[in-house]
């Protein structure tokens, strides 16, 4: 059976995911964290945006994953930096802004190896992944049991942004279903994308993006022994980016 350690949002939170790894027993003497036990990572996408060291991260996961040493799926912020990166027409906002100061100031060289290797990344990636013979999925923002072995623009959606209704909130928001509480499936689902407190477990779910880049903390799951281990962020706490679920 596949070990992995599987890591929240990370949004450029670079030394936070260095401290976590070493923490679960990674070591970074070759520049990226390996396990001696031969234990993998896994991430839950949404790398950069918000955080003080996208570039950094992106590199570090790019490496990882040239190496067979990692698993990643992209999250929604991943998806925007990827259309950023293609040229399509996107605002530079909700977090992008940080990752294309960061990008605007390497050398037109650096730009390039940035710029390929997340396109890359972002492109071999699927949207979600079905690991330990279908026991373990990692998907950003989760997935229905219906959805499971699916491949669609519905998945793509569902995946990427949530169980959105179309609905908005009043701040512009899209309403989100908690999809979680619905959820009866065998699998245990690993996903991030709403930023809690603590990981939040319903039944076989986990959400694991305890909000690093909101002041929180940095979480991994460590599977299959289903062991949470968290550092705390060095980021300014922003209350209000926590969801509270009733």
């Amino acid at each position: 059976m596949q070990k992995i350690d599987i890591i929240g949002d990370i949004h450029g939170c670079f030394h936070e995911l260095q401290e976590l790894t070493a923490l679960i027993g990674y070591n970074w003497d070759t520049g990226i964290p390996i396990h001696p036990e031969g234990r993998k990572l896994g991430f839950v996408g949404d790398l950069t945006d918000r955080g003080p060291q996208s570039i950094q991260v992106i590199k570090t996961i790019y490496k990882l994953i040239q190496q067979d040493l990692a698993y990643y799926v992209p999250g929604n912020h991943c998806n925007k930096l990827y259309r950023y990166f293609l040229g399509n027409k996107v605002q530079v906002t909700h977090g992008l802004e940080t990752t294309v100061a960061e990008y605007k100031a390497l050398t037109k060289k650096e730009q390039q190896q940035i710029r390929q290797s997340f396109i890359t990344l972002y492109e071999n990636a699927p949207l979600y992944r079905i690991l330990d013979e279908k026991n373990l999925i990692i998907a950003h923002a989760g997935i229905s049991e219906e959805l499971i072995g699916k491949q669609n623009s519905r998945v793509k959606t569902f995946v990427l942004y949530g169980d959105i209704t179309g609905e908005k909130h009043e701040d512009g928001s899209p309403v989100r279903k908690d999809w979680a509480l619905d959820y009866k499936g065998k699998s245990f689902i690993v996903y991030g994308h709403t930023p809690v407190k603590d990981v939040r477990i319903i039944g076989n779910t986990y959400n694991i993006d305890t909000g690093a880049v909101f002041g929180g903390k940095l979480s991994a799951l460590r599977y299959p022994e289903l062991e949470i281990v968290s550092v705390p962020s060095t980021m300014p706490y922003v209350a209000e980016k926590f969801r509270e679920f009733s």
